[in-house]
């Protein structure tokens, strides 16, 4: 991602956490949380300090990952969108491949994921994350069933 890249992310954040969490997180959780993670200022910091991508199809970012550093050899997926009308077509499979390849030393990658979030857990486990644990989280003050995932580097 470059800086000028933030517009389009913030974008993207938008249309996909609203067609994912729809029914799952009531959207003015949603709306706050994302004019707070994904603020201008929030997205340059976590473009200087970790690993963030962006797919470009036909010239339009339609997606983005954001990975944690790598910490003895385990990282973190933090998030992973992309545009709904661009889902299925390898973009994500292709953002999460890009970065564990630019990972140096990664042996696990981690994943958290709403339970209730069926595309995000059948994508997850579709390319090998494994369940490690389930909680609950307050988000918001809205109780999500969170699933922690785990991916082996081979």
């Amino acid at each position: 991602m470059q800086k000028n890249d933030i517009i389009f992310v913030q974008e993207i954040a938008k249309k996909s956490w609203h067609q994912t969490y729809e029914g799952i997180i009531p959207n003015e959780i949603q709306d706050r949380f994302i004019e707070v993670a994904y603020s201008s200022d929030r997205l340059l910091s976590r473009l200087e300090n970790s690993l963030f991508l962006v797919a470009v199809l036909e010239e339009s970012i339609v997606g983005f990952a954001n990975f944690s550093n790598v910490v003895d050899g385990e990282a973190e997926l933090y998030s992973i969108y992309l545009l709904p009308e661009t889902q299925g077509k390898g973009i994500g499979t292709a953002l999460l491949q890009g970065g564990i390849k630019m990972l140096p030393d990664l042996t696990s990658l981690l994943v958290c994921v709403e339970k209730e979030n069926t595309i995000g857990m059948n994508f997850y486990q579709a390319k090998g994350f494994k369940k490690l644990e389930e909680f609950d989280e307050l988000f918001d003050g809205h109780l999500l069933k969170t699933v922690k995932l785990g991916l082996n580097i081979i």
